[in-house]
């Protein structure tokens, strides 16, 4: 399963065919892991469908966001899941889930699941000064990062947004040089330490193991 680059945006993807029992209702910065996933595993049950990855700059906006996806799309599939954690919606999206009957993904937000978890609560302390990349922020960090900040116009405003981070740690989902040479040039662009770190999937993948 796979999808064409006309029909990667800014904003997200467009739906896929659907093929299957279960629809993945997903935030647009998780849709090339979930269809990794869903092509190494051979899960033809499942097809995809993205919000906007912007959304998360309007943590408010995504329960709506999904609410109304899910009304759209649960008609034709017998199981929705939800990929996204809470992402910031401060629990709303896990009441809408028991009132809706679905599950999502267990963790405050992606940096944690691809990082597992567990392992990232137990390192939380110790990272307070971290600013997190994941493969899709790396790839995609002047347009989810620098131009919503306003730092392409001003980049003096760059020591109010990031003066108390002091490191960058890129969550490797995928072993490629050219995402660690553009994680490594945000690093450097913020002002920050840089380090990597290979997650692979997390979490992801365990969740989406579990589904029909």
């Amino acid at each position: 399963m796979t999808l064409s680059d006309d029909k990667l945006t800014r904003d997200g993807l467009a739906p896929t065919e659907a093929s299957g029992k279960v629809l993945i209702l997903a935030c647009g910065a998780l849709a090339n892991e979930i269809l990794a996933l869903i092509r190494l595993n051979g899960w033809d049950h499942m097809s995809l469908t993205c919000l906007p990855a912007i959304l998360h700059n309007t943590p408010d906006r995504i329960p709506d966001a999904v609410r109304t996806a899910v009304e759209k799309h649960r008609g034709d599939f017998d199981q929705v899941f939800l990929a996204y954690a809470d992402c910031g919606t401060g629990g709303e999206l896990a009441k809408l889930c028991d009132a809706l009957g679905i599950e999502m993904i267990r963790g405050p937000h992606c940096y944690s699941f691809f990082e597992g978890n567990d392992a990232f609560t137990a390192r939380a302390e110790d990272e307070i000064d971290v600013f997190y990349l994941t493969d899709f922020l790396a790839r995609g960090f002047e347009s989810f990062v620098i131009k919503p900040l306003g730092l392409d116009r001003h980049p003096e405003l760059r020591d109010m947004y990031f003066g108390h981070y002091t490191r960058l740690i890129y969550l490797a989902q995928t072993d490629n040089p050219d995402l660690d040479r553009m994680a490594e040039a945000a690093a450097g662009r913020l002002g920050l330490k840089y380090e990597r770190k290979f997650t692979g999937f997390g979490d992801l993948a365990t969740a989406l193991q579990t589904l029909g």
